[in-house]
């Protein structure tokens, strides 16, 4: 007798918050991590049904045209832009991300880096485990204090709303650039709209980007947008990495255009610069925005939830706004 059961692939393993849920009514096939995925996927997107991607695998349109049987792709990510969407919509493909989950924990890591940015927390750490702590010193390790300062958001969307919330209790002024007005979370937080992005790189002290990457996002910040900002101003990026000038951006924390930079996401993941890498007055972690337990336990479950929507018949609860 043939298996009648939906095969749901999945390109690296996830929590099993979510997997237990689909394994009740599902057959579920977890990639193996250490060989191509791509090659994987040519050869069992065949008989999928599902499919579970990170956003570091491209579902492009060759491997759909693999995938007769394919209804759903879930993306395990709030981005989507590892999927073309264009060639999932002719083929009645149904595609959804996991917002909301993340914000807290992204915007919670935005904080965390501006603080060890500003306060060479990084550096102090290093001095201590080598043993060269010379005992407290007037000028020693000076940084810079961010209460009462200038914190300007590019994107006020969840995580741009959430990293504007905490920026309160450090009594900032809080500038924000975003495609859309937000009148009432104005309002609630005390935030000045900016139109033009220009505006608010030349008032900052910190600059977070929370934008999604797009083809407008692509490079938003190069040559012009760094020569805007303050030569004592930081840059914090957990969004995505091209949306930043990746080569720029070095040239401007080597040359001191800007302060600093602490960078959560990168040009070519998980490939780094080595010229990155060395530089004293940028703080780097691998993708972490959404690591805590909580937010990935949540994501799998909204993973699953979109999954069994789709194999019911009906609209997914995260159906990405293109597809609506």
């Amino acid at each position: 007798m043939m298996n009648s059961r939906p095969l749901v692939l999945c390109t690296h393993s996830i929590p099993e918050t979510g997997l237990n849920i689909l394994k009740k009514s599902m057959d579920i096939k977890i990639l193996d991590e250490t060989i191509s995925i791509k090659s994987q996927l040519q050869e069992l997107l065949p008989t999928a049904d599902f499919l579970i991607p990170l956003l570091s695998v491209d579902i492009t349109e060759d491997l759909m045209d693999l995938a007769p049987s394919l209804r759903g792709i879930a993306n395990y990510a709030v981005g989507y832009n590892n999927i073309d969407i264009n060639s999932a919509k002719k083929r009645n493909i149904l595609v959804t991300n996991t917002p909301d989950v993340l914000t807290n924990a992204t915007a919670d890591l935005v904080w965390g880096l501006i603080l060890t940015v500003t306060r060479r927390i990084v550096e102090g750490d290093t001095i201590c485990r080598d043993n060269k702590f010379p005992g407290w010193l007037p000028k020693y390790l000076l940084g810079f204090e961010i209460t009462g300062k200038t914190l300007g958001i590019i994107g006020l969307g969840r995580i741009g709303t959430a990293v504007a919330k905490r920026a309160y209790g450090f009594d900032m002024r809080v500038l924000y650039h975003s495609r859309t007005r937000k009148h009432s979370i104005e309002a609630e937080y005390n935030l000045v709209f900016k139109e033009n992005l220009k505006d608010v790189l030349k008032e900052a002290d910190i600059i977070s980007i929370n934008v999604p990457y797009t083809s407008e996002t692509h490079h938003l910040i190069s040559e012009r947008e760094f020569e805007i900002m303050k030569p004592s101003a930081y840059l914090i990026n957990t969004a995505r990495g091209k949306v930043i000038n990746e080569k720029v951006l070095i040239n401007a924390l080597k040359n001191k255009v800007i302060a600093g930079a602490a960078l959560d996401v990168f040009y070519d993941e998980p490939s780094i610069p080595t010229e990155l890498r060395e530089l004293k007055n940028v703080v780097l972690t691998p993708h972490i925005g959404s690591a805590t337990t909580q937010a990935r336990n949540a994501m799998a479950k909204m993973v699953a939830d979109n999954i069994l929507a789709i194999e019911r018949g009906d609209q997914p609860p995260n159906l990405i706004p293109e597809l609506k």
